[in-house]
């Protein structure tokens, strides 16, 4: 059963405008995240300085003033990221207490090798004690994503069914999962993957019990509304887009596109930051970035 505050982030996950902001780059990604900020690898030395910086790095950006529930609905936090402070308040309740955005929790352990046009993810053997970790945190809800390379209907299939499958496992611990079969911006038939990836979808979106949500996210489609079908369905709380690579102008122009879609952007939201900015001069580039966002979302 969801407590008083989750039914009070439920609400705003389903009704409220705006976009997810994904912030969750895990430990094969930092080293990327961090050098786009302007941080090159001689900067650590261990993991453990690494994830420090990063996390400095996003505490700039949730602790900015433009950074807020009116128009961010949620954020995605790696691990690391919910087991660290901001201000001395653990990061998951500096964003809903001082923000009113929901924390969101990124589980998976990473992409296994491409099999059959597809990369699923990794096992996560811990699963339970990382979804007992995030109630315990006040996390909402969680994230996975595995990668389409390819056009397969086996390998799509399975990586739906896989998906599925743990969102089953994180339902039943209380949390609301994101389902995130990315397809590859650069997939050589990207229009007929995703095309198999909806019908996928819609198939196991009608095998979930009755009382069931869970939330969507997917690349910006080749064909506009193609995921309406998914959008409408009764057992989606929310379908949000993910930039995958595109610019933040290419990501919000097709955004503009898709009705009832919203942004959980990563890289496109980032853009343009940089270590070396004053505080005035990171404001201005994040706000813009977040109302060019926001108004993409709710177009």
């Amino acid at each position: 059963m969801l407590d008083d505050i989750n039914k009070e982030q439920l609400d705003k996950m389903q009704n409220g405008n705006g976009f997810i902001a994904a912030l969750d780059q895990s430990g094969g990604s930092t080293p990327k995240a961090l050098g786009l900020y302007g941080v090159n690898e001689d900067a650590w030395s261990s993991d453990e300085e690494m994830f420090a910086l990063v996390h400095k790095m996003r505490s700039r950006i949730i602790k900015s003033s433009s950074f807020k529930g009116e128009n961010i609905l949620a954020a995605i936090l790696f691990e690391n990221t919910m087991d660290k402070e901001i201000d001395g308040i653990p990061t998951a309740d500096y964003l809903w207490k001082n923000k009113n955005i929901v924390p969101i929790l990124k589980i998976d352990k990473g992409l296994a090798e491409e099999i059959n046009g597809v990369q699923l993810m990794k096992p996560m053997p811990e699963l339970n004690t990382l979804l007992n970790k995030a109630n315990s945190k006040g996390i909402f809800g969680t994230k996975m994503r595995s990668v389409i390379k390819q056009y397969s209907e086996n390998g799509i299939t399975e990586i739906v069914n896989q998906q599925f499958l743990i969102a089953k496992e994180i339902l039943s611990s209380g949390l609301i999962p994101i389902v995130e079969p990315e397809v590859d911006i650069h997939c050589p038939d990207k229009t007929s993957a995703e095309e198999k990836l909806k019908s996928c979808i819609l198939e196991n979106l009608e095998k979930l019990d009755s009382n069931d949500l869970i939330m969507l996210k997917l690349t910006l489609p080749e064909k506009d509304n193609l995921y309406l079908d998914c959008i409408k369905h009764p057992k989606t709380l929310r379908v949000v887009a993910l930039s995958g690579g595109y610019s933040r102008d290419e990501a919000n122009n097709r955004l503009t596109k898709q009705k009832g879609m919203i942004a959980s952007f990563s890289r496109a939201l980032s853009e343009g930051l940089s270590t070396d900015q004053s505080n005035e001069e990171f404001e201005i580039r994040l706000s813009n970035s977040i109302n060019e966002i926001c108004t993409a979302s709710i177009s």
